[in-house]
């Protein structure tokens, strides 16, 4: 087994790549479809939390924060929390 090697979800090995000799653009990569955020915010004068794919893109908002994090977990992703 190869521990130098990361594999992507990119389709016919695509993905693969050696950690050694790693992008910044690869970096950037890593986690973009594993990791979500979740951070407080103010929608219309209610408290709400905004979830945020590991990038920042804007995903969803929801009204309690467990509602949030099942909405990651339910999309196979992990959960971080931004304060």
């Amino acid at each position: 087994m190869n521990t130098n090697s990361i594999q992507t979800d990119a389709p016919s090995g695509a993905g693969r790549f050696d950690i050694r000799h790693i992008s910044t653009e690869q970096l950037a990569q890593l986690g973009m479809q594993q990791i979500a955020y979740v951070k407080p915010v103010v929608v219309n004068g209610t408290a709400a939390f905004a979830i945020h794919a590991a990038d920042g893109t804007p995903m969803a908002i929801a009204g309690e924060l467990d509602v949030a994090l099942a909405a990651i977990m339910q999309h196979e992703m992990v959960p971080a929390q931004v304060h």
